[in-house]
């Protein structure tokens, strides 16, 4: 392998013509720094050490208004954005005279932040990195500044021409439906299936397997295969090695990230909700259903919502099986941080719902890597539940994204989206991706530098390449206030995991609690004609009658286990088929 993170031998070569080029004549010390960083971190880049130049110089141009100014940004704490707020911020004031702090915090407090802005009007920050999840609420209360419209507006002068939005992969998650872009990608990752690709390839167990379950031992392509899996490894293997292994690894304590385990897609994973990408309409995966103009009209199925429909209630009862019979001892009290160390540890045999952001974690010397550094297991598809159909998502991405705030002064905004550009821009985004292994650009992740790094990853690049990566999406348009319908999810979930109450009473009650939620914001009025309308209620068998979602329930609910080679998968994937 190529040696891509060390430094460039070969020197830039400064002429007057380039320095022309964007019109740069009293920023000399800015393009010595700039080279200097090109050389020595900013490689490898899909675009030639010239072209970096020429970007950096843009920079070095339109920031000179700004030259001595201090800005603030935020994010939540993940490898990508600590390289951001370590090594970025440092090239970023080198290069342009303009100095960031950007400050690292948990996800739920970058929210709170966010709302605090939103609603008092001053300026906490000049920029945040928030997830795209909020898109519909970004573009129902109007707090936030339309992209579209300030890259060829207002900020016009400070947007970079070598931008190349439709690059962004994630371009589609923060677009609202007026067709606007309210948040700019900034890292993404997304929530696959993983396993243990060399317990999966034995000899012994591909035969046990089968003389038990009568299918082939591969990939699970529905959750019934995927429940037929958890059983084997767990009450059938029960040990590999001298070590108790288990078919399934998941969390269950009653706490907010056990709402992230549902909202991040669980449902649609089991079907619940309507086809659409990114996101299904009119029923989305959190059981809310929009009208023709994009108006949440209810979540409850007496209301033509999906929230506490059979397929909803149905995923939650697999996940609590599944959680009970298979998991680790203890999994039931853990939170989201607690069940992680458990597949370093070598003794989870896959995992339905884990996110590609711990990739770099998973490839570190230990049980489940071997000596030469490839990996000892793979991610895949998400496996899907009996009520989900062809032309549904599949599974969640997280895409955080760079937002401005209305309530920044422009002068500030304007400084912040230049720092924004930077930490996405052709010249910096390659090796941002390698570090954190959170790509944003089709043109990152089929650079040659990916290629060869690929076997060490996984899947992920595979993943990344192929068709099949536009299942997996955040949460979509269809939800008018996330921070408000967020935490109702583990709120009542964890009544019914702890066992407090019955799934279908969860269930009802999250779908009723939505409702209201939906009801409060309408008689606001603060979102206008874009904010909630809600349908009348009607007998729950109506709703259940009409074609797509909330969706009858199915007589069998677990139909036959089927599975796909992984290698055979990954050959469809580089034929440029979804599976």
């Amino acid at each position: 392998m190529k040696n891509w993170f060390g430094n460039v031998p070969a020197k830039l070569c400064l002429t007057g013509a380039a320095l022309l080029v964007f019109g740069v004549s009293s920023a000399v010390a800015g393009v010595e720094e700039a080279k200097k960083w090109i050389e020595s971190e900013f490689q490898p880049s899909t675009l030639t050490q010239e072209e970096q130049l020429k970007e950096m110089e843009w920079f070095i141009k339109a920031a000179e208004p700004f030259k001595g100014m201090e800005i603030k940004v935020v994010s939540e704490t993940i490898p990508t954005h600590e390289y951001e707020s370590r090594v970025l911020t440092k090239a970023f004031e080198e290069i342009t005279g303009i100095k960031v702090t950007h400050d690292l915090i948990q996800e739920g407090d970058v929210i709170e932040k966010l709302q605090i802005q939103m609603q008092s009007g001053q300026n906490v920050f000049d920029a945040y990195i928030n997830d795209s999840d909020l898109i519909g609420t970004h573009y129902r209360y109007g707090s936030v500044v339309n992209l579209s419209d300030w890259m060829t507006g207002e900020g016009k002068d400070v947007t970079l021409p070598t931008l190349d939005i439709d690059d962004f992969m994630g371009k589609s998650f923060t677009t609202a439906p007026d067709g606007k872009l309210y948040q700019l990608p900034d890292q993404q990752f997304a929530n696959l299936y993983w396993f243990r690709y060399d317990w999966f390839k034995r000899d012994d167990l591909k035969k046990q397997f089968k003389e038990l379950y009568g299918y082939e031992l591969g990939v699970p392509v529905n959750w019934s295969a995927y429940e037929d899996i958890a059983e084997f490894f767990t009450e059938h293997v029960k040990e590999i090695d001298g070590k108790a292994v288990y078919g399934h690894n998941d969390y269950g304590k009653k706490a907010p990230d056990l709402g992230w385990r549902f909202t991040d897609a669980w449902l649609s994973m089991a079907g619940a909700g309507d086809k659409g990408l990114p996101n299904g309409k009119p029923v989305d995966e959190w059981g809310i259903r929009v009208d023709e103009n994009n108006r949440p009209v209810g979540a409850s199925v007496s209301r033509g919502g999906a929230a506490n429909g059979p397929a909803a209630k149905y995923s939650l009862t697999k996940y609590m099986d599944w959680l009970r019979k298979y998991a680790p001892p203890g999994a039931l009290g853990m939170d989201f941080y607690q069940y992680l160390p458990f597949l370093a540890k070598g003794n989870v045999a896959q995992q339905i719902f884990w996110y590609t952001a711990f990739v770099s974690d998973m490839v570190k010397p230990g049980p489940t890597v071997n000596e030469d550094g490839t990996p000892k297991w793979r991610m895949a598809p998400s496996p899907h539940g009996p009520y989900w159909e062809e032309g549904m998502k599949l599974g969640y991405q997280d895409c955080g994204s760079w937002t401005l705030m209305n309530s920044t002064p422009v002068d500030r905004r304007k400084a912040a989206w230049l720092f924004a550009q930077f930490c996405v821009a052709k010249t910096v985004s390659l090796k941002k991706a390698h570090v954190g292994l959170t790509p944003i650009r089709d043109s990152d992740i089929r650079h040659e530098s990916f290629t060869e790094r690929a076997p060490k990853l996984g899947g992920l690049v595979e993943f990344y390449r192929s068709p099949a990566r536009v299942a997996w999406t955040p949460t979509g348009t269809n939800v008018p206030d996330y921070p408000k319908l967020a935490q109702l999810w583990w709120q009542n979930i964890g009544e019914a995991v702890a066992g407090e109450v019955t799934v279908s009473t969860a269930m009802d009650n999250l779908a009723k609690e939505q409702d209201r939620i939906l009801k409060r914001i309408a008689r606001s009025g603060v979102q206008g004609d874009k904010g909630p309308l809600l349908n009348e209620e009607k007998d729950e068998a109506y709703w259940l009658n009409q074609p797509g979602a909330p969706k009858a329930k199915l007589d069998n609910e677990k139909p036959q286990g089927e599975t796909v080679d992984y290698d055979a998968l990954l050959q469809a994937w580089k034929e440029g088929k979804v599976k």
